[in-house]
């Protein structure tokens, strides 16, 4: 059976640690490589290392730092940030990570997606996708900016590339459509994360992380139906994020929302919570999980 993976995420801006709430990343909580050696020590799974600028300020990802932290990192180190062509995951992987996240060049040139995967292989290539819900009537069409978030009419397939996106008409759940955002969150894009995750996988992405924009460092827990409508479009694993504020929390994603990882960050940076104690406390729910003989430290 496939063990649940427990991965703390840690955003960044010129090797300082940022975190804020709804994707407004304003307070600096620390450096990396101190965050890195301590998660290191705290028997989390994987790590998740975002530069939340790079892509808005026009910059390739800062293969230099990847390079000074990655051997510090003994987990699997997903790096995302900047991300616009096939050479930058070449030297990203070079400089020590093991995967790249992908967001905004998944929505605005997907063929990356593709020559990622032929080149580097699919377990690379994670696809982003930054989702805001938008509240609407049942019955109300849907324009080009606000997409469903549980099935369209009809089957789900990707969406063609470089044409204008059709209208849609949401199915009478009453719970509201979904959009993809990209560039940190401040660019609407007119997809839904359904449409844009049944894509990614179509193109050879191995995984998805899936964030709720409103519950990102809000420690309220994660929208399972977000994470739900996903988990039940595609094959590949799914990576809960945004909200996560409690081990029920983790938990309620992976029994409710269908995720084979759950991803969390200010959980882990405001309170006493750890990963490995999330291990614990999902492993006595029944939730297998990945074990390890390093000793948590404490600070």
């Amino acid at each position: 059976m496939l063990k649940t993976r427990v991965i703390p995420v840690l955003l960044w801006k010129d090797v300082t640690l940022i975190k804020g709430i709804g994707f407004d990343s304003w307070r600096r909580i620390g450096t990396l490589m101190p965050a890195i050696k301590v998660f290191n020590a705290r028997c989390v799974d994987e790590l998740i290392l975002l530069n939340i600028t790079a892509t808005n300020d026009g910059l390739p990802p800062d293969y230099e730092i990847i390079s000074e932290l990655s051997p510090e990192c003994f987990v699997p180190l997903t790096v995302g940030g900047g991300i616009r062509e096939v050479e930058h995951i070449r030297r990203l992987l070079l400089a020590g990570a093991d995967k790249v996240a992908i967001n905004t060049a998944a929505v605005e040139c997907p063929e990356i997606i593709r020559e990622g995967a032929e080149r580097f292989g699919s377990q690379c290539i994670v696809v982003s996708i930054d989702a805001r819900r938008a509240h609407m009537e049942p019955d109300e069409t849907v324009s080009s900016s606000r997409l469903t978030d549980v099935s369209l009419t009809g089957p789900i397939v990707p969406p063609p590339l470089n044409t204008d996106r059709q209208s849609f008409r949401a199915q009478p759940s009453g719970k509201g459509v979904y959009e993809c955002y990209t560039h940190s969150g401040t660019r609407p894009t007119g997809l839904s994360p359904v449409d844009l995750a049944v894509q990614a996988e179509s193109y050879g992405a191995g995984e998805i992380l899936v964030t709720s924009i409103e519950r990102d460092g809000t420690m309220t827990g994660y929208d399972l139906d977000l994470i739900k409508s996903i988990t039940e479009a595609v094959k590949i694993p799914v990576i809960a994020g945004g909200g996560a504020g409690s081990y029920e929390h983790l938990y309620q994603a992976i029994v409710t929302g269908g995720a084979s990882a759950v991803a969390a960050g200010a959980m882990y940076q405001f309170t006493e919570q750890t990963p490995l104690a999330a291990k614990d406390y999902l492993s006595q729910r029944g939730i297998p999980v990945r074990r390890s003989n390093l000793k948590p430290i404490h600070t």
